[in-house]
């Protein structure tokens, strides 16, 4: 690319915020509390450790932590010395870990003391191509980081990333096999930071909650956090009530949650009562559908607080934006969609076309956020990008206002009967009803109609509502192709680390040994 117009990287929005926002409160994590002029210096610290060990532009680091001030720290050293990060889902399996280190080729993996140090030592017994084993406090046989980080100088925070170079390498959840690594620029990250800071409404004082990993979206929003000037404060995972603690300790304003966790603060009123969460002034969901009737709740609760996201990791959190404004009730419908493409991007069918008004077509996408294509994989980012647009496997319709409305995957579809039926339709008018807290759906083999419906749904506390009962309420709702032909009960609904309904899990028991596949 010609060096004119090569600039804007990670590593210099890094670089810029710690300049711009030095003694502004930028992170915590409920043992450390940094200002910007903190986080630089110790962004500049790791950055003179990974020198001292011969890591160097283009080489690959990952880390296996949880969240933590010292993570992000990492990260940003990385994306100023031009290192490549592979995130890895501290939920994932050994097996997975291990794939993705070798399968990304990493020089160096950090791992958290304590819950990850046998990890660390496994993938490292079990990837030989894997130079250095680093870790946050004491591991046997690793450099401890945070030991030697007080007794180092900070490296001089000088920006030596490249626009089109890779930033993250990043590996999509891998429902259909072993999962791919994304490979994202830094040019798709500022594009991103870029587009959320314009098209979301961020309050006034940025104080941002991220209980999901660091790893995954809440992490990548960060970088929109740094251009604002913001705080964020890392929580460990999601537990209910210290969530609900730290909103009201912290005066938190901004939050990202997947909708299973929006789900459980709806229903934590005795909670709400004793946490003053009135300072939530947005709350962005997204990575899964959200139903309109509880999202309908949560505005009653919360009020006109939510915004939606939609992205994949090959184009990142940004795809399209469902603003505060966009939350309009009068309008039929409207709280199923997932807003307006941002201006930044295209988006056509998968025929590159513009589709009719209500019909459903695969959404296509190109522009400065999309990666550069899968690692090592050239015949599935050919696939990806064939005709020259990104295809995301999402079947969605738009109304004449141009907001879209996601039907499902692809290749979630259920034909049964000769009919085209999405999980998200009977999912949605399942949790109309008003015992339903929520509830996911499949296909499963059928002799009669090919795939029949099936459900899975948790009831709300205290109701008792038979499947009969749900079946005749879908079946008014949507029509007889509809209603399922099974509904089981369960206290939980399997989802991803992601926050993703995990159809593989509950199709598995079904598919086992037919030929259609369980992706």
């Amino acid at each position: 690319m010609n060096a004119l117009y090569s600039g804007g990287t990670a590593g210099s929005l890094v670089v810029s915020a710690i300049m711009r926002f030095g003694d502004q409160p930028a992170i915590a994590d409920g043992k450390l509390r940094w200002t910007y002029r903190e986080l630089g210096d110790a962004i500049g610290r790791f950055m003179t450790l990974f020198q001292s060990i011969g890591l160097k532009k283009g080489d690959a680091v990952s880390v296996l932590a949880g969240n933590r001030a010292e993570s992000w720290a990492v990260i940003c050293a990385a994306m100023v010395m031009g290192l490549r990060y592979t995130p890895l889902h501290p939920m994932a399996a050994e097996d997975d870990h291990a794939f993705i280190i070798e399968d990304a080729e990493i020089d160096a993996l950090i791992v958290e003391s304590g819950k990850f140090a046998a990890r660390g030592l496994a993938i490292r017994s079990r990837v030989p191509g894997l130079k250095h084993l680093l870790s946050f406090g004491p591991v046997e046989g690793a450099r401890d980081l945070l030991a030697e980080l007080p007794h180092v100088e900070p490296a001089p925070l000088v920006d030596d990333s490249e626009s089109e170079a890779m930033a993250w390498l990043a590996y999509t959840g891998g429902t259909t096999g072993r999962s791919k690594g994304v490979m994202i620029p830094h040019r798709s990250l500022v594009t991103m930071a870029t587009i959320l800071y314009a098209d979301w409404d961020w309050p006034a004082d940025i104080r941002f909650i991220a209980a999901t990993p660091i790893s995954h979206a809440a992490g990548v929003t960060l970088y929109a956090i740094l251009l604002r000037g913001g705080f964020t404060r890392l929580v460990q995972g999601f537990e209910i009530e210290t969530y609900c603690r730290v909103v009201a300790e912290e005066n938190i304003t901004a939050a990202f949650l997947v909708p299973t966790l929006i789900y459980a603060l709806i229903d934590a009123a005795e909670l709400r009562k004793r946490y003053d969460l009135s300072s939530l002034d947005m709350i962005v969901y997204g990575a899964a559908p959200m139903s309109p009737d509880r999202l309908r709740e949560g505005i009653r609760i919360f009020g006109n607080v939510f915004v939606q996201l939609y992205g994949q990791t090959e184009a990142p959190q940004c795809i399209t934006t469902m603003r505060k404004i966009d939350h309009d009730d009068s309008k039929p419908g409207r709280l199923g969609s997932c807003g307006r493409p941002n201006p930044l991007v295209d988006v056509f069918d998968a025929d590159m076309r513009e589709v009719a008004t209500g019909d459903p077509g695969e959404i296509c996408v190109r522009g400065t956020l999309v990666m550069n294509g899968y690692w090592k994989r050239p015949e599935a980012t050919a696939e990806a990008f064939r005709g020259g647009w990104l295809h995301t496997g999402d079947v969605a319709v738009k109304d004449a206002d141009g907001y879209l409305y996601i039907v499902d995957r692809t290749k979630d579809m259920i034909i049964s009967g000769g009919f085209n039926i999405y999980p998200r339709e009977v999912e949605d008018a399942l949790m109309a009803h008003h015992a339903v807290a929520s509830a996911a759906v499949i296909g499963i083999p059928d002799d009669k109609w090919g795939e029949a419906v099936k459900a899975f749904v948790v009831l709300k506390p205290g109701a008792n509502n038979s499947a009969a009962e749900l079946q005749a309420h879908v079946k008014d709702k949507r029509g007889a192709p509809w209603s399922p032909k099974s509904i089981d009960f369960i206290d939980a609904i399997p989802v991803t680390g992601l926050g993703k309904i995990d159809r593989k899990v509950l199709r598995a028991p079904y598919w086992e040994g037919q030929r259609r596949g369980v992706a």
